[in-house]
């Protein structure tokens, strides 16, 4: 048999793309709550007003003007106040994880249902025991719970008052935040990840970042000149990588028996031909990805981490004491989400990303019909590449395809199609650790439950297991629904993974 008799079968979520009840039990603003709906054509915004009253927009991903703050604007939907209403709805959505079998379940925690301002001096309990409730439930189901401290979350007071990640002090306000969560359930959660996808965080939306910050998290409109866009994301990087290595030393003297983890998007590059600026080119834009792993696998920033600054002019600040804590609290697994692969084009202009991820389009891949590429043998390219380079544990926590599904009159949806793509990477994931010996964790695909886009904010781009009810405009039932692939996922865990048809 493949998979060891204890793999962790499951699915996963993020808080501001599933729970809803955003202004219910305490819950204070995060950033994330003021970003408009989308489509694939149409990017999300979030509208700014300064002091004066003017108004901006910034699309997803970019850092906020000077003297600005997000705001709410009459006559938009914010998918994220509802979402799919697992805040509401837990105990149903779990009982069909369960009825599927899931070993695990990952779900995050918003920060401002335990914090409503980031910087709080006492956490809100009524916030804490919704979590409560939702592991306790997990539990009694027997799902593992596998818990994301921070999921592309930014408090809005932290954002306004302290200019996001950009200010250490942020590491602080991080580390309540977590040794909260690791003391609340010292004795029910085991798995932890303390953040979600480092190497692709930037902007207001997940760094709480202005575009002339200070390296100090302060602004600067003065005459006095700022870092860029891509310093100060990669200082406000180091920043998280620094708390999440605390959170580690913390969370091993609390429970020695935590199993810690960090999280990067790692899907795959390759060379778009044979030609050797197309091939070390794909190994350096690699490398704008691993850089990230690098330091929370391994404890320190690799050789060619300066090539990478000095390319955007940048240089990083560190204090004392940084290096020894980042080499002393790596991480016990690397998890990571794969989706897609994407090609190096010397020729290309779109190979600029901090982050290491989607570059140029691959000719010889189908594409989902927002576009991204499906590449099941690539998600075991990925996982030898990434055992080979760290001997580390590995954990599949991200893996899934948007599509448009049809919910027919007798409450069916038939989506063989997500069931090809999760069976053929399922297969080469059985492949990578029977054939390669891979040593790997778990998988929990993207997403058990119907979730709003992160991407888009579209609804009609469903990545579930399961159907919920509801448009692009929140409008509909919430109604829960088994798709075909639930009942195909149902019959993988069963047999752990021997069985794919």
């Amino acid at each position: 048999m493949a998979f060891p008799n204890d793999f962790l079968w499951g699915g996963a979520s993020a808080a501001n793309q599933y729970e809803g009840g955003w202004n219910e039990g305490g819950r204070g603003v995060a950033v994330h709550d003021l970003m408009t709906d989308g489509t694939k054509d149409e990017p999300r915004r979030i509208y700014c007003m300064n002091n004066s009253g003017d108004e901006v927009t910034i699309q997803q991903g970019e850092c906020i003007p000077f003297g600005y703050e997000g705001h709410l604007k009459e006559g938009y939907y914010y998918p994220s106040h509802q979402a799919t209403d697992f805040y509401h709805n837990y105990k149903e959505d779990i009982a069909l994880m369960a009825e599927m079998g899931f070993k695990t379940f990952r779900l995050s925690i918003s920060w401002t249902r335990v914090f409503p301002n980031g910087d709080d001096e006492r956490p809100n309990e009524a916030g804490l025991q919704f979590y409560d409730s939702v592991i306790d439930e997990l539990i009694a189901h027997g799902i593992e719970p596998l818990v994301t401290v921070l999921h592309f979350d930014m408090p809005l007071n932290l954002a306004s008052r302290y200019g996001g990640w950009a200010n250490r002090k942020l590491i602080d306000f991080y580390l309540t935040f977590a040794t909260t969560l690791f003391e609340r359930w010292r004795d029910k959660v085991t798995y932890w990840i303390t953040v979600n996808e480092i190497n692709v965080l930037g902007g207001y939306w997940t760094l709480g970042l202005a575009s002339n910050n200070r390296k100090d998290g302060s602004f600067s409109n003065q005459g006095e000149t700022p870092m860029g866009d891509a310093g100060i994301k990669l200082q406000s990087i180091h920043h998280l990588l620094v708390a999440s290595a605390r959170a580690n030393a913390i969370a091993r003297e609390i429970n020695p028996h935590f199993k810690l983890g960090t999280m990067c998007a790692l899907s795959g590059i390759y060379p778009a031909t044979c030609h050797p600026d197309d091939v070390f080119g794909a190994y350096e834009f690699r490398r704008k990805a691993l850089m990230f792993s690098d330091v929370t696998m391994r404890g320190a920033y690799p050789n060619y981490a300066q090539s990478i600054f000095d390319a955007y002019g940048f240089e990083l600040e560190q204090e004392d004491g940084d290096e020894d804590l980042l080499r002393e609290n790596t991480s016990d697994f690397l998890a990571f989400s794969y989706y897609r692969t994407t090609a190096f084009d010397r020729n290309s202009p779109n190979t600029t990303t901090t982050g290491g991820q989607q570059a140029s389009p691959n000719p010889y891949l189908e594409k989902t019909p927002w576009g991204w590429p499906i590449d099941p043998k690539g998600l075991r390219f990925v996982l030898n590449e990434l055992y080979d380079r760290y001997q580390k544990p590995l954990f599949v926590v991200e893996n899934g395809m948007g599509n448009v599904d049809t919910l027919e009159p007798d409450g069916s949806v038939h989506d063989e199609y997500r069931i090809a793509y999760l069976r053929d990477h399922i297969a080469e994931m059985r492949d990578a650790v029977e054939i390669d010996h891979v040593d790997l964790l778990g998988y929990t695909m993207w997403s058990a439950v119907d979730i709003v886009s992160a991407g888009t904010g579209e609804m009609k781009k469903r990545y579930g297991l399961v159907y919920v009810d509801l448009d692009d405009k929140g409008n509909g039932s919430l109604k829960r629904y088994r798709k075909d692939s639930f009942y195909w996922y149902k019959r993988v865990i069963a047999t752990n993974g021997s069985c794919l048809e």
